[in-house]
């Protein structure tokens, strides 16, 4: 079976120590006696001691581990191995695959932004904010939930840190700021783990290393008067004002 899912994906939606232990496991050739059913990957994983995996090529979460983790219906390292070499075939991975683009980092680079970027810059954060949607499920499904946050919030860092600073792009995160906190004061989303939250956070102090590159971006922040925000996040944009 073609796996349904992609290293983007992967990256996109787990924490930094996992992926990095899961790349080490795969590098060092720790996913021994690999088998392709069609229908799963069966592996087994040298670590304390000689683990058994399966993990579903049509949802990587899907599976089992006999490690601590796994016994306790967590999605584990050892998970993500497999499922890496399912993808890799045990081919070396490139420094980009290896790179997780999950926080938001000003590039420090300052100047114009063409129309063809911006517009693909807008489809890319569309794409990523259907995973911030709202909640209506039962509670056995809230983790799953979370995890769609936290992709969605990934996904959106990886291409906010790609912008340079100018007062186009200031405009574009501060739309996207109002539009994540429209979701959160009306959209239905439960942010209880505070996924969302604190990306908006993360995009204020970019926003505001923007103003620091090209001070013309300051002149977006005024939008921003007199809005009623979940958590008045838009304090320290305003103070540049």
């Amino acid at each position: 079976m073609t796996p349904q899912y992609d290293l983007e994906k992967i990256k996109f939606s787990i924490d930094s120590g996992t992926w990095e232990k899961a790349v080490n496991i795969y590098e060092s050739g720790k996913v021994v006696s690999f088998q392709d059913t069609e229908f799963t990957y069966i592996a087994e994983v040298k670590g304390t001691e000689l683990y058994k995996v399966i993990v579903s090529p049509r949802k990587f979460t899907e599976g089992n581990c006999n490690c601590y983790l796994g016994q306790n219906d967590t999605l584990c390292k050892h998970m993500i191995a497999v499922a890496i070499y399912g993808l890799k075939r045990g081919k070396p991975m490139t420094e980009e695959e290896k790179t997780q683009h999950n926080e938001v980092k000003f590039n420090g680079q300052a100047g114009e932004t063409t129309p063809k970027q911006l517009s693909w810059v807008k489809a890319v954060i569309s794409d990523s904010m259907r995973y911030i949607k709202s909640y209506t499920g039962p509670s056995k499904i809230w983790f799953t939930y979370q995890d769609s946050l936290t992709e969605g919030c990934n996904r959106l860092a990886a291409i906010v840190s790609k912008l340079p600073a100018n007062r186009q792009t200031a405009k574009l995160l501060i739309n996207l700021l109002l539009r994540l906190d429209k979701k959160l004061q009306t959209g239905g989303v439960d942010d209880s783990d505070g996924t969302v939250g604190g990306f908006i956070e993360e995009v204020v102090s970019l926003l505001v290393e923007f103003a620091q590159k090209d001070p013309e971006c300051k002149k977006e922040f005024k939008a921003l008067r007199d809005r009623e925000t979940c958590f008045g996040w838009e304090e320290p944009l305003l103070n540049l004002c």
